[in-house]
């Protein structure tokens, strides 16, 4: 199965990519995914990505339980910053 992962903001920055792609069985879980950021990118990220103010969208739709998520061949997951300006 592949998923994309998106990452904006500075969580491109830990990343160190805008954009990946995670093959992985189907089921995929949001513990397992937090895993899979730890293990292959920097453990900062994934720290982020599970905190509150970082939101995610499956294929453009905002999730409000990050830990129900279950991802599916050919999802698209993307890690959305607080936004800030002034």
């Amino acid at each position: 199965m592949a998923v994309k992962l998106v990452f904006l903001g500075r969580l491109e920055e830990l990343a160190g990519t805008d954009s990946a792609s995670l093959d992985a069985a189907d089921g995929l879980g949001w513990a397992a995914l937090l895993a899979h950021l730890t293990e292959h990118y920097a453990p900062e990220l994934a720290q982020t990505v599970a905190g509150v103010r970082v939101k995610v969208a499956l294929n453009g739709v905002l999730i409000a339980d990050k830990g129900g998520i279950v991802l599916a061949n050919g999802d698209e997951l993307a890690f959305l910053p607080p936004v800030s300006g002034g």
